[in-house]
């Protein structure tokens, strides 16, 4: 069956919230708000303002993991001040990560990797709305949904883990694609973990080929392109890129050059082959 994508090209903290009312799937009980706090010095990251609206609708907690690189989120008590000084701060935040041991969940049918390392802090919810900012990515290709359910909820170590595909010693050194698969991997992890109670929305606003984890990342290359809001993460990163390939914008190519270029559309493949989502859907244009 084909899921549902709803979709505006008005950009705004107020059409988000709209979009998620359209969807119709409330999120019930303590709800993780899965953000991505952008590193110190990126420019493009979706500030705390812009995801207000929703935030305070839907009156869960922001959460965040810390990296597995140098920077200004690879500790605690750096990654909080940084919080602190993004404006995050405005509402409860909880890092998963910020004291061990991980929490550790079970891919008996992952392709690469057969567990997933979150922080233990996760358990602590019972659902999941999960904020991402449609861009390039500099190892993945792109950055939305399935990126954010797997490097983005995995802790300090399970990031390493899934980089390097079971071997953290591997983080830069893996095969790729077997690094791309086993992000689809870990993603089901977190899928299966809330039951599939999450909402997923992705704007593709400020797109530049860099993700926002990087402290030197190039300016937008194209235009902003819109909301889109769904269940399905599979579903609507395969809109993202859909959209961006319909696009008419000039500054397209420089885009799928960094997708193309690190095989991004093979983590759709293998989310896919996971059976978690689908590929067809109904853009539902609002």
């Amino acid at each position: 069956m084909s899921a549902n994508v709803y979709f505006s090209k008005v950009i705004s903290p107020e059409k988000v919230l709209e979009l998620y009312k359209m969807l119709g799937k409330e999120l019930n009980g303590r709800v993780a708000i899965k953000v991505h706090s952008g590193e110190k010095g990126n420019q493009n990251f979706l500030k705390p303002d812009f995801w207000k609206p929703i935030i305070d609708h839907v009156g869960g907690t922001v959460t965040e993991c810390n990296t597995a690189y140098d920077g200004a989120r690879n500790t605690t008590e750096k990654h909080l001040e940084l919080f602190k000084e993004h404006g995050w701060n405005i509402f409860p935040v909880d890092l998963l990560d910020a004291e061990g041991p991980d929490l550790e969940l079970d891919i008996p049918d992952g392709k690469m990797i057969k567990k997933n390392f979150v922080g233990k802090n996760i358990a602590n919810y019972d659902s999941m709305l999960v904020l991402s900012h449609f861009k390039g990515h500099p190892m993945g290709g792109y950055g939305g949904a399935i990126k954010q359910l797997s490097i983005g909820v995995a802790s300090s170590y399970g990031k390493g883990y899934i980089h390097g595909v079971g071997n953290p010693a591997n983080f830069w050194t893996s095969d790729h694609d077997s690094f791309l698969e086993s992000m689809a991997d870990a993603a089901k992890s977190v899928v299966d973990l809330f039951k599939g109670n999450i909402v997923y929305v992705n704007v593709m606003k400020n797109m530049s080929v860099d993700c926002d984890c990087c402290a030197k990342a190039e300016d937008p290359c194209i235009a902003d392109i819109g909301i889109l809001v769904s269940d399905d993460p599979i579903a609507i990163d395969q809109a993202c890129i859909d959209l961006v390939y319909a696009c008419s914008d000039p500054g397209k190519p420089h885009l799928i050059e960094r997708i193309e270029s690190r095989n991004g559309i093979h983590t759709i493949e293998a989310a896919a082959e996971l059976g978690y989502g689908t590929r067809e859907y109904n853009l539902i244009e609002v």
